[in-house]
């Protein structure tokens, strides 16, 4: 099995409703997920890119949250009709997708 050139992390952190941290499950984290998983199949990327499901990223507010490696890119409230972009652009195109990207400050 080759090493992948990316890897992709979805949050598909899941908290009881009201929970004050919040939830990327709240955002659509599933169908995100999903669909990275159908367009990596429809794209037939296996060898470049791994996709893989995790738990908390940290900004649970600005969810659904997606980071990328090696490049350590993290893209906020991502749905899954923003996976496409971020396949072409990013993933295969190598330029980051900048309307998803998490706000700077957001580590203060």
């Amino acid at each position: 099995m080759p090493r992948p050139q990316k890897h992709v992390f979805v949050c598909t952190q899941n908290r009881p409703p009201g929970h004050p941290r919040g939830a990327c499950g709240q955002h659509g984290c599933v169908a995100v997920m999903e669909e990275f998983l159908q367009q990596l199949q429809l794209r037939n990327l296996f060898e470049t890119v791994a996709v893989t499901n995790t738990g908390c990223l940290g900004p649970c507010g600005m969810g659904a949250t997606v980071l990328v490696y090696p490049e350590g890119v993290m893209y906020s409230k991502v749905t899954a009709d923003d996976v496409s972009a971020i396949y072409e652009e990013h993933l295969i195109g190598g330029q980051v997708v900048e309307r998803l990207l998490m706000p700077k400050d957001i580590w203060s």
